[in-house]
This record gives structure tokens, C-alpha cells and sequence, in this order.
């Protein structure tokens, strides 16, 4: 049989990353993309191929394809890893920021999935994973674009499993919890206004931003998520969503047992809110 040709997202580190040398391993052929593909450069393999791309620009999305599609003449897997998280209440946000929050999180993915889709549409076959996030679920202050922006992501999720069912393409999302990763020092963005001395939002910053942060680096191992693509990728029968990790697993359990408002509560409680 022919080796799976998979196209990853956002894979310069983190999840993206692991992803990468995990697929490897087991004899995929890989082709992963950064805005900075420089940070690829260090993965040395004959079934691996860096890809610089704006996921900002459907035009730059095309491209790649048109490079996988011309070197493989398929896709069999697109795993949709791209995206950061801004630190930011509602009042103090930009413009720009907010755009640019739904532009890498959400748009970005659903420009992949419009470039990728024709080709497992025609070839009947194809898996799509999109890594979300447990914050896709429940909400947390500060974060609060990074929540919309996953919810989004998880109806997205939603919606193309009916849209590709009949052409045999699984969709599946992936909701992690905290990882130790890049994530907290490379991928989150904070506002300037949310962090100065004098934020009406000053107290929730030093009381939240800490307690985040030290979760994220104290996390889970990012191969966790890498093997669990793996899993989704080879059992045709997954689950439409999986959570990943301790934190995504107990929040959400809670999540669906509790009223909503007991759910605040407790939230509220474990934060110190």
C-alpha cells in the first residue's frame, strides 16, 4: 500500500511538532507548514517536506496543496494545528487583534479545509482533525476571544461531518488541556492595556495570568496529542471528539454533569475568582 500523505498546521513546535516526528515514525509521508518554515529545517527525513505558508491568504494555502497534490497526486490527512491565544478582556481588545484572533484560529482553518476538501471529495476519502481545545467548551475570563474562536472551531466540526459523510471523510476534533509546550511562551499574546498598572482588570490579571501559565508549562506531554492523531487516523470508527489530557478531562466530565451555574461555581472556586 501506498504511504498516507498528511499536511500539518502550525508545526514549528508544541503539538504541531511532535505531531510531525510522531507521523514520521510511523512511515507517514509529512508535509508541515509555518509561516517561518526555517524551524522545520532541523527535521531530517526523506518523508518530510516544510512548507512556508500564510494561513492568512487562501492564495498561499493553494499553493501548498498545489505542491502536495502535484508531488503525491493525493491527501489523505489534514490535521488543522495552527493557532495562539490572546490574553485580553473584552473592553480593552483591538480591532486588529480580534481579527487577528479569528484569523489564524478559525479562518485560517476553514481556508485549509476549503483547499483540502476538493481533493478528498474527488479521491472518497480523506480524515480532517482539528485541534480545538477544552476552552472550545466552558469559558474562562481573559480568553475570551480564544474561547469564541474554539467554539467556533468546534462547530465547524460539527457541521462538515454532515457536509462530508457521504463522500467518506471522517472530521474529528481533538480538545486538549493544558500541554507543556511553546504555548505559553510563544503562542500566547497579551493586550498591553489587559497588563498595565492601571487595567480596571488589574486584580483578575495577577490573580488568573499565573495560575495559566504555570498550568500550561506544568502540563501534559505533547506526544500525548501526537499519538492520539495517530489513533483517530487509523480507527475509522473514533469518536467525533476526544478530550486530551487530565484538565480537559475533568472539566468537561463536570461541564456536562452540572447546571450551568454550578459549573461557574466551581470554576470560580478552582481559580479563585
Amino acid at each position: 500500500m501506498s504511504q498516507k500523505v498528511v499536511f500539518i498546521t502550525g508545526a514549528s513546535s508544541g503539538m504541531g511538532r511532535a505531531t510531525v516526528k510522531y507521523l514520521l515514525a510511523q512511515g507517514f509521508l509529512v508535509y508541515a507548514s509555518s509561516r517561518d518554515s526555517s524551524k522545520l529545517l532541523d527535521i531530517e527525513d526523506e518523508n518530510f517536506t516544510p512548507l512556508c505558508v500564510d494561513l492568512g491568504s487562501q492564495a498561499s494555502i493553494d499553493a501548498a496543496l498545489e505542491r502536495i497534490i502535484q508531488q503525491e497526486n493525493k491527501i489523505d490527512i489534514l490535521v488543522n494545528n495552527a493557532g495562539y491565544g490572546l490574553v485580553s478582556s473584552v473592553e480593552e481588545f483591538t480591532e486588529e487583534e480580534m481579527q487577528e484572533q479569528f484569523n489564524v484560529n478559525l479562518f485560517g482553518l476553514l481556508r485549509v479545509c476549503k483547499a483540502v476538501i476538493p481533493h478528498m471529495r474527488e479521491q472518497k476519502s480523506g480524515v480532517i482533525i482539528n485541534i480545538s481545545s477544552f476552552l472550545g467548551k466552558i469559558g474562562l475570563p481573559l480568553l475570551t476571544l480564544y474561547n469564541a474562536s474554539k467554539y467556533a472551531v468546534e462547530g465547524v466540526t460539527d457541521s462538515l461531518r454532515y457536509e462530508l459523510k457521504d463522500y467518506n471523510i471522517r472530521v474529528h476534533s481533538i480538545l486538549p488541556g493544558f500541554f507543556d509546550t511553546q504555548f505559553a511562551r510563544d503562542n500566547l499574546k497579551t493586550n498591553a492595556k489587559t497588563f498595565s498598572e492601571t487595567s480596571p482588570y488589574k486584580e483578575l490579571v495577577e490573580n488568573l495570568a499565573p495560575q495559566i501559565v504555570e498550568q500550561i508549562n506544568g502540563g501534559n506531554d505533547a506526544n500525548e496529542v501526537a499519538a492520539l492523531i495517530h489513533k483517530i487516523i487509523e480507527s475509522e470508527n473514533f469518536p467525533a471528539r476526544v478530550t486530551a489530557g487530565q484538565k480537559a478531562e475533568k472539566f468537561l466530565a463536570m461541564r456536562k454533569e452540572l447546571s450551568d451555574e454550578d459549573f461557574e461555581r466551581r470554576v470560580r472556586e478552582y481559580y479563585r475568582l
